[in-house]
């Protein structure tokens, strides 16, 4: 998924990132900057010490806020649910760590599959080596890796022209329902 894209739902409909510490690291920055100011011990700087801490505690608040009203409209929308398992560890030592931390990924799918069990819903994770955004969604043809630049490719096989998330999310879906319907744990093919 795109840096800005937190979830496609199968409908098409793309959730974007709010982006909470993004837009609050201005605040961040200059409570922060208070608090190297204040003398150590003293009482001026345990104030600045609690105004740094509530910061960081309203992102993060706002943070599970938008993760609870998104994994609970999806699963009570939805009957099965499928994601795909994202090494978030490996993806928060790159340029994006910001990027990944902020959008709070590992939280959601926690979110989502406690909330599927307690809702008698299915909840799949696809295996994050499935070359989901690779695929084509219209041929099932691999094209192989592309950079996280390209936002839309031209499928070689088919000439189809996906969007990169759309067409993830597409091939995730199909993996899932694969994936549900193989009851014995051997290999299904997605278009299946």
């Amino acid at each position: 998924m795109g840096l800005t894209t937190f979830a496609v739902l199968s409908d098409g409909k793309v959730v974007e990132s709010p982006r909470f510490l993004r837009r609050a690291e201005r605040t961040l920055r200059k409570a922060q900057q208070t608090l190297s100011r204040k003398e150590k011990g003293s009482r001026n700087r345990a104030k600045a010490r609690l105004r740094v801490a509530k910061a960081h505690a309203r992102v993060a608040d706002s943070r599970r806020n938008f993760a609870h009203q998104q994994s609970t409209a999806i699963i009570r929308d939805s009957q099965a649910v499928f994601v795909e398992d994202l090494a978030v560890s490996g993806l928060a030592r790159t340029r994006l760590a910001k990027s990944v931390h902020d959008a709070g990924w590992s939280m959601f799918t926690r979110m989502l599959e406690e909330k599927a069990a307690r809702y008698g819903r299915t909840f799949v994770k696809i295996d994050r080596w499935f070359p989901s955004s690779q695929t084509c969604s219209a041929c099932r043809v691999v094209d192989g890796p592309k950079p996280l630049s390209i936002r839309e490719w031209t499928c070689a096989a088919c000439g189809a022209v996906p969007d990169r998330d759309l067409n993830a999310a597409k091939n995730i879906l199909a993996a899932g329902r694969a994936e549900r319907r193989n009851a014995c744990g051997g290999t299904v093919s997605p278009a299946a």
